[in-house]
């Protein structure tokens, strides 16, 4: 533990002590995989929470956070391949070794949703209903395992000579930029915007508590899908190692979508006043809330 306290005083210096924690004989704790894990722990806490708040079982919450992980790592893992497979295929035994770093919110994001479809199908349960209560959670969690790219070196930007510029060593610099050192720490520009994201998030959602009628189920789930997907064009424009489809950063279109579909879905919620479709009529897609 004592290596972890110099670590973080070089944290605010943005010059990364390296990936590793703390070495115990063939133990070996790893920085990333330590904020993933409390992203993990922190979010389930902060949804089952929120569940009790709309009167929603927090044990739904809880189950489902085992399908959310079961759905969300694999694809985000497999999504981070697929894009890199040149890499991966001169060295397959990589391809498991999450811990390294390498994977994508957007796989995540995808294979969360099928997860959660399957589980609300299952459990008669709003698909919306159950996404407005993990959102928040969700940006918090991005928020938090953003910084496990800043111990690992990776996800930064293109240099920069900016007071809070980010110290890159060598052997991670990209080829085009080996004579650089310093890079724009897009690491921490995310983490702050899904901090933003998150703090409109959770106000929305407590404000929502004492007013009736109610934010329509969906609305918090479309407001994150927006002010994420918002953050992550600009931010991704800055970054060296964006996964890419010939001249096309696959996170900015995948964004630009993100931001289409919800911004259409909530005119649907709130033009056109229509329930968003979900695997529950439009009548269990309603908001409780626990008398204060």
């Amino acid at each position: 533990m004592l290596q972890a306290i110099p670590s973080l005083i070089l944290a605010f210096q943005f010059a990364s002590p390296g990936p590793i924690l703390v070495k115990l004989g063939p133990l070996t704790i790893r920085w990333y995989g330590l904020l993933i894990a409390s992203a993990v722990l922190i979010g389930v806490s902060l949804s089952q929470y929120l569940a009790k708040r709309r009167n929603v079982d927090p044990n739904a919450i809880a189950d489902l956070a085992i399908w959310l992980v079961i759905g969300a790592i694999p694809c985000a893992r497999l999504y981070y391949v697929l894009f890199q497979w040149q890499q991966y295929a001169q060295r397959p035994e990589d391809i498991i070794a999450i811990w390294k770093g390498g994977i994508a919110i957007h796989g995540a994001i995808l294979g969360g949703l099928v997860a959660t479809i399957i589980f609300a199908r299952i459990q008669k349960l709003s698909v919306w209903l159950l996404a407005d209560l993990v959102v928040p959670s969700l940006i918090l969690g991005q928020a938090i395992g953003r910084w496990g790219n800043f111990f690992n070196s990776e996800a930064f930007g293109s240099p920069t000579n900016l007071p809070w510029k980010l110290y890159i060593p060598p052997q991670h610099r990209p080829p085009a930029y080996i004579n650089y050192q310093y890079f724009h720490p897009t690491f921490l520009y995310e983490s702050l915007w899904n901090l933003l994201i998150f703090a409109v998030l959770i106000t929305l959602f407590f404000r929502d508590l004492k007013r009736k009628p109610h934010l329509k189920v969906g609305t918090l789930a479309l407001i994150y899908l927006v002010g994420y997907s918002a953050g992550r064009i600009w931010i991704e424009g800055l970054r060296t190692d964006s996964l890419m489809v010939g001249p096309l950063r696959i996170a900015q279109i995948v964004s630009l979508v993100s931001i289409l579909l919800g911004l259409a879905g909530l005119a649907w919620l709130y033009w056109f006043r229509r329930p968003l479709p979900d695997v529950v009529p439009p009548e269990n897609q309603q908001w409780d809330t626990v008398s204060e």
